[in-house]
């Protein structure tokens, strides 16, 4: 199956989308995602994509294609980047003078302007500003009415020819006065491209995060070759330019410039920028950096594992991005009214005028304006954009904090969570074995000696806890000693005598305690037993204490022993456990819980998978370089537990920013559409409103970015 990504330049609104998304449909492509904030377009077809037809399809509708393939330049449909009117801050720029004057003979009575009077000269005063409209709205709205897709454009284009058509019939006729609207056709277009420009500054905000993530992996690198003497050599090279396998030199205070090994050195690294952890972290030879992260100190050689779009940033802004294309439930009811809107205002506007006129006795001019003022108030951007701005930022958010989420949807399943379940080993517990307990019938000091010298030859984690924490010089020198799995370790000594440590297994049938993890035997001889532990995350008491101050309830859900689940549970005040679970009877028991309340599923995302995809909501902890591998719907960078609360207050928000957000846009048309169409908005007042609806939109959205969650 062909997936294509593109970027589409000129969408300013879900009515774009929704075009672009039909057009698509209609071309059979599939799994199609369509972003109006960022512009991000993807999809798939399991035959052969005709991408310049596609390219063709979408430009007839209004819109531009950016791949890669065209390189890093922008272009727009209306103009190049830096051309004349080529955006609508200069097309807001170039209008203004023109409508400002004409908007004078307001004061007409007050001021000597008889000359502005003339409806020559006002017509000559509009035309620039009439030209420019319609090349821009005019065109848009006849390609997206030939195409059998109307556009929000249309709305504007009608108005403003409307009145335009009406000031111009009563100029060449000489009607008077009362028949001169130029200065409304005038302030619709210059009003409406203020609008834009400033909804596009506000929506451009609620990128702020993914931008900071994009910036960070457009550096310069210190790359590594030699010469024809084997000298080794060091130039500068953008790091786009790097391929996995290239050496990089790294300084202190500099940028990983992509996904790399240490080969030499070492160094403290702040992975802030991925993880949301500020503390920085010590990587010696062989540990991995990723790209985007900074070197605070030290200096190091590293070989490039992965670059350009293999990254661990890129596939983090590759997974937001998609997240935001995602409709959650709550758009489909905004989508849906806006594929109707256009046609439905029209109507409105058509039976405004009707009504007026007809019915009210108001004269053709009022009756017209009326109309004109239904038809440009009535923008269904707002709408389309409440849920998409309030996302953008979210998980923008999140996405700085360390927490991903793979799909929009899994915002909002967030505020319903009535139950998290925790798995236990790696997610509780930082998987990483202590010696809790141990007891000897010897001498202290050689009962750690005999221990060291054999689990130092072991690779199972329980040995690699006690050689590591008993770490001595003085080993004992053996004169064999081998690993038998699933028993443990079996070694002699010079003297001929036979040491074994292992699991109850070496013990005797009739031996009358076999609950200890490891038993050290001299020539048959019990000499002792080890306990150890999984050692608790330092943050889960207080990630639990939040959850139960939030009314959530704690489950621990885990294939382990019931004793050592209940110890965890006992030292967290985790409210339920259930031990000894089978990956099948762990599915069961969520699909159980989630018949009571919505359920979080917190566990690794791989042994767990299962159970993770069962739960309302899956979220994984995990490394950033194993993001791939992950099958939950939300994954906490680093092993970031802390996360959680912030992922859920993040998620809870989010919804009510949307619901905001939705509320004020049909509040907004349920109210404006009836003042305008009984006479007590201007047209001129109806476009100010208009474009203000959709900046309050993106500034209660931004508001995610400092608002408190927790």
């Amino acid at each position: 199956m062909e997936k294509v990504d593109w970027k589409v330049e000129g969408m300013t609104c879900t009515n774009c989308a929704l075009s672009v998304n039909k057009f698509l449909q209609k071309e059979g492509m599939q799994d199609i995602k369509v972003n109006p904030i960022d512009g991000a377009v993807s999809f798939s077809s399991t035959l052969e994509i005709d991408k310049v037809k596609l390219k063709k399809g979408i430009h007839s509708l209004g819109y531009h294609v950016h791949d890669d393939e065209e390189g890093e330049s922008h272009h727009h449909d209306h103009g190049t980047a830096n051309g004349f009117l080529s955006n609508n801050k200069k097309r807001f720029l170039f209008t203004l003078p023109f409508t400002l004057v004409l908007m004078l003979h307001m004061l007409h009575p007050w001021l000597p302007l008889h000359w502005l009077m003339n409806p020559w000269i006002q017509l000559a005063l509009c035309l620039p500003v009439f030209f420019t409209g319609m090349f821009f709205f005019g065109r848009s709205a006849v390609k997206s009415l030939r195409n059998g897709m109307p556009n929000m454009d249309v709305l504007i284009a009608v108005g403003a020819l409307a009145s335009f058509a009406y000031s111009l019939t009563g100029a060449i006729l000489h009607f008077g006065e009362d028949y001169l609207f130029f200065e409304t056709t005038a302030s619709i277009i210059t009003l409406v491209f203020m609008g834009n420009y400033l909804e596009e500054a506000s929506i451009q905000s609620t990128q702020k995060a993914l931008k900071s993530l994009a910036k960070s992996q457009k550096v310069m690198a210190n790359m590594i070759a030699f010469d024809d003497k084997h000298q080794e050599q060091i130039f500068p090279i953008d790091n786009a330019f790097l391929k996995t396998g290239d050496l990089v030199l790294i300084k202190n205070g500099e940028q990983v410039p992509a996904d790399c090994k240490i080969l030499w050195g070492d160094c403290t690294v702040n992975e802030a920028i991925i993880t949301g952890e500020s503390v920085p972290l010590s990587k010696q030879k062989k540990d991995l950096l990723i790209g985007g992260s900074v070197i605070e100190s030290g200096v190091v050689k590293a070989q490039v594992t992965a670059a350009g779009k293999d990254t661990v940033l890129s596939g983090i802004l590759k997974m937001v991005q998609n997240a935001q294309s995602e409709k959650p439930p709550m758009q489909k009811l905004a989508d849906k009214i806006s594929a109707i809107f256009v046609p439905l205002v029209i109507g409105i506007a058509a039976l405004t005028f009707l009504i007026n006129y007809f019915v009210a006795d108001q004269s053709l001019g009022n009756s017209l304006m009326r109309s004109v003022a239904v038809l440009v108030i009535s923008c269904p951007c707002a709408m389309g954009l409440a849920t998409p701005a309030a996302i953008a930022v979210g998980l923008g958010r999140a996405a700085k904090t360390g927490i991903l989420f793979r799909n929009a949807s899994s915002l909002e399943s967030f505020k319903t969570i009535g139950q998290v379940v925790f798995d236990k080993t790696g997610t509780l517990t930082t998987g990483n074995f202590v010696i809790s307990k141990f007891r000897t019938s010897i001498a202290e000091n050689d009962f750690k000696k005999i221990a060291f010298s054999m689990e130092k030859f072991s690779n199972h984690p329980v040995a690699k806890a006690i050689s590591g924490e008993w770490k001595i010089n003085d080993a004992i020198g053996w004169k064999k000693i081998e690993e038998i799995k699933g028993i443990g370790v079996q070694a002699e000594d010079m003297e001929g005598n036979t040491f074994e440590a292992g699991s109850y297994k070496l013990l005797p049938a009739d031996a009358p305690d076999k609950e200890h993890n490891i038993f050290i035997l001299r020539n048959k001889e019990l000499l002792g037993w080890i306990n150890v532990s999984d050692e608790i995350r330092p943050e889960a008491k207080e990630v639990v204490e939040w959850l139960h101050e939030n009314n959530i309830s704690t489950i621990l859900l885990s294939g382990d022993r019931e004793n050592k689940c209940r110890e965890v549970a006992s030292q967290l005040g985790i409210d339920k456990v259930f031990a000894e679970q089978t990956p099948e009877q762990k599915l069961a028991k969520i699909s159980e819980l989630n018949a009571l309340s919505p359920v979080a599923m917190v566990g690794d995302g791989i042994n767990d998978a299962p159970a993770l995809a069962k739960a309302t909501l899956g979220i994984s902890l995990s490394d950033a370089s194993q993001i791939a591998m992950q099958s939950a719907d939300v994954v906490l960078m680093n092993h970031g537990l802390k996360n959680l609360p912030s992922a859920l207050g993040l998620g809870k928000h989010t919804y009510i920013t949307i619901k905001q957000n939705l509320f004020w846009a049909f509040a907004y048309n349920i109210v404006a559409i009836p003042v305008a169409a009984i006479g007590l908005l201007s047209p001129t007042l109806a476009a100010l409103a208009m474009g203000f609806s959709d900046i309050v939109l993106a500034v209660n959205s931004v508001r995610l970015f400092v608002k408190k969650v927790m």
